[in-house]
């Protein structure tokens, strides 16, 4: 395809894993003169690395090197890398906030400065997908994997066990904690130390009690949004849940990043666990066994009795997202829209997530959703996250990166009960006019 006039002109945890696809690639830093990338490990690794070494085979003259990292990692390693210009070229992230800040200080591109025709990139998407890459009505980021809603995932085994159905509302949730509590099951897994997942709890409460409404105030930065009475209440309900001993214990002291959480579920440890649809794949990796014999169930998130929240919303994140870097040189911008053109999203690759357990977030694939084995669960995903009435971005990538920093530490607070919902909510309103 032609090329367009373009510009002339984030301690890294010792647990990142870093893998290289090819033997150019360096975990130092990208390299100076061929085009690179970095991306996350766990959830669709497979898929990327597949993509890009199927890519580098067949385009040598375009070859990308890719480094892989873990989530928490990486997200101090991108800041890091973005703001000392020594960007990779193809830049991972989830758009809303983080996206918009790397748009205000230029070190990303507009995909219409690198294409005639941006079209050719972008009409596959689903539109509500492909929102979360544009600022300003420009698209700056392309989605790169699976639509990841979160999900209420459960051990059929142990509900059968107390003899039970999954909790379609709140009430229903907290009745079951005592119930698996008195059987020594964790009713719920938790990775705590790393903050993130605690979000969702949040994230989902305040939309079930006062719909998408309430964080778009915050979003907007309008002053004493987060003192809304939905976020309190949120806040109140999770400090009950907490405290009736929900989670399981010790979960602030579980990180994420290396599976210990999904693994309680698998394994019989805990009944629930609330996180995104990347862990399904994670989940086949590691216990493929437990999917095939039938055990893993999912639903959505519970109703709150007189919320105003529709329950078909779903928080998450739409998709992962490549964006260019405004620091690459011209040719390694040219293999970048080259392999997001031709490499990214073709047969094969969606093949390969589908055939991962993720869902890609293209237009009218629900035949090829019907050959797959599983196609009740990937169905589930696709009409969940393609007709929810909102699929709000998670807070930590909606908001400013400084805000994202304060929510996290201030809601492990509201979790540990060293802030009461009160607290939690003025320590956010004091940071309603960072950007």
């Amino acid at each position: 395809m032609a090329l367009g006039t373009r510009r002339t002109a984030l301690l890294a945890a010792g647990t990142a894993a870093v893998l290289a696809l090819t033997a150019a690639c360096g975990s130092g830093g990208p390299s100076r003169t061929e085009p690179s990338a970095w991306a996350l490990t766990g959830g669709d690794e497979q898929t990327i690395r597949s993509s890009f070494e199927a890519w580098n085979q067949s385009n040598p003259d375009n070859a990308i090197n890719v480094d892989f990292f873990a989530n928490d990692a990486y997200k101090q390693k991108i800041r890091t890398a973005i703001g000392a210009g020594d960007a990779p070229t193809l830049i991972f992230g989830w758009g809303g906030g983080t996206l918009r800040s790397w748009v205000s200080a230029d070190k990303v591109v507009p995909l219409s400065e690198l294409v005639e025709d941006p079209a050719t990139l972008t009409d596959r998407f689903l539109p509500s997908v492909l929102d979360t890459g544009v600022v300003d009505g420009e698209t700056y980021a392309l989605p790169n994997n699976g639509m990841q809603p979160v999900l209420l995932y459960y051990n059929k085994k142990l509900f059968d066990r107390i003899d039970a159905q999954p909790p379609k509302t709140w009430d229903e949730l907290m009745d079951l904690v005592p119930r698996f509590r008195a059987e020594g099951i964790a009713p719920l897994a938790m990775g705590g130390q790393s903050k993130w997942p605690q979000l969702m709890w949040l994230e989902y409460l305040v939309d079930r009690i006062g719909g998408p409404e309430v964080f778009d105030a915050i979003a907007a930065n309008e002053p004493g949004a987060w003192s809304h009475p939905a976020v309190k209440r949120a806040g109140e309900m999770i400090r009950e849940l907490v405290e009736a001993g929900g989670f399981v214990d010790g979960y602030n002291s579980i990180a994420a990043d290396s599976g210990a959480d999904a693994a309680l579920l698998y394994t019989d440890k805990a009944a629930m666990y609330l996180m995104g649809s990347w862990a399904y794949p994670s989940i086949m990796d590691s216990a493929p066994q437990f999917i095939r014999d039938g055990h893993l169930g999912y639903t959505t998130f519970p109703t709150v009795d007189d919320g105003e929240g529709d329950p078909a919303n779903i928080v998450g994140n739409p998709a992962n997202y490549w964006a260019i870097s405004a620091d690459a040189t011209e040719k390694q911008q040219d293999a970048a829209v080259a392999y997001l053109t031709d490499g990214m999203f073709n047969d094969d690759y969606v093949d390969t997530l589908l055939d991962n357990g993720s869902v890609p977030p293209l237009k009218g694939i629900e035949d090829r959703i019907s050959d797959t084995d599983d196609p009740e669960y990937l169905s589930f995903v696709y009409s969940l996250a393609s007709e929810a009435p909102n699929f709000e971005l998670s807070w930590d990538q909606a908001l400013s990166p400084s805000q994202a920093d304060a929510l996290l530490t201030n809601l492990e607070q509201l979790f540990t009960g060293q802030k009461s919902p009160e607290e939690f909510c003025a320590a956010m309103d004091s940071t309603i006019e960072q950007k």
